[in-house]
């Protein structure tokens, strides 16, 4: 079922409670910037325990649909300027352009605090197993993660560096060879970049970055 049959489940009042919160968590399944889990966590600090009240279901269901509506006119955006670009014979966009169609890359209208939200979320529950040595990219990840929740968002010009390093050192581990050949190590380096990307976008002013979704 679209995303609008779910959002309609659960303003409807004919249904049972519990159907209505697993129609919203349907919702999360087709929209989920920041990750499935982290997604659900973020609505519960913005709307309150949805679970249980209908006031904060409703309230989350709002929050939901306001940040895809601006996902989706930020998407419809960037087709015109890249129709008017190929009209002036730029076929191929820039590569520092970027693109928000496939997976939105931020929580639209509330980007950091909702990166901050997921990274708190992944301090908790996902960065522990992915720590394996002093010396790798996961432990400078986990460093950053710490600063950037600790500060409220703000890295130093030498935590950033680091942060640019540890983001080109895993997008060079994310080799088609390496998830035929270790997909554990595959799946930790995409995990750990998911992270890198939450801690850009804390650290930017919320500013449009890569995906974190999963």
């Amino acid at each position: 079922m679209s995303f609008g049959v779910y959002a309609r489940k659960v303003r409807d009042r004919s249904l049972p409670y519990g159907l209505r919160v697993s129609a919203l968590r349907s919702c999360v399944q087709l929209y989920r910037p920041i990750g499935f889990q982290a997604t659900l966590g973020f609505l519960e600090e913005i709307a309150g325990p949805f679970q249980r009240d209908e006031d904060a279901l409703l309230k989350a269901l709002n929050a939901i649909e306001a940040s895809r509506a601006e996902w989706h006119a930020d998407m419809r955006d960037y087709a015109h300027r890249r129709r008017q670009a190929k009209q002036c014979g730029q076929r191929i966009p820039p590569v520092q352009a970027r693109n928000p169609n496939g997976s939105p890359p931020i929580w639209y209208g509330a980007a950091r605090s909702a990166a901050l939200s997921a990274l708190r979320y992944w301090s908790r529950s996902r960065l522990p197993t992915l720590r394996v040595t002093a010396h790798d990219a996961g432990n400078t990840v986990d460093v950053l993660v710490a600063a950037v929740l600790s500060s409220g968002g703000d890295l130093t010009s030498e935590q950033r560096h680091l942060l640019v390093l540890a983001v080109a050192e895993l997008e060079g581990r994310m080799q088609p060879d390496l998830w035929s050949d270790d997909p554990v190590a595959y799946f930790r380096a995409r995990d750990l970049l998911k992270a890198a990307y939450l801690v850009e976008t804390a650290s930017d002013d919320g500013q449009p970055q890569r995906s974190a979704a999963g």
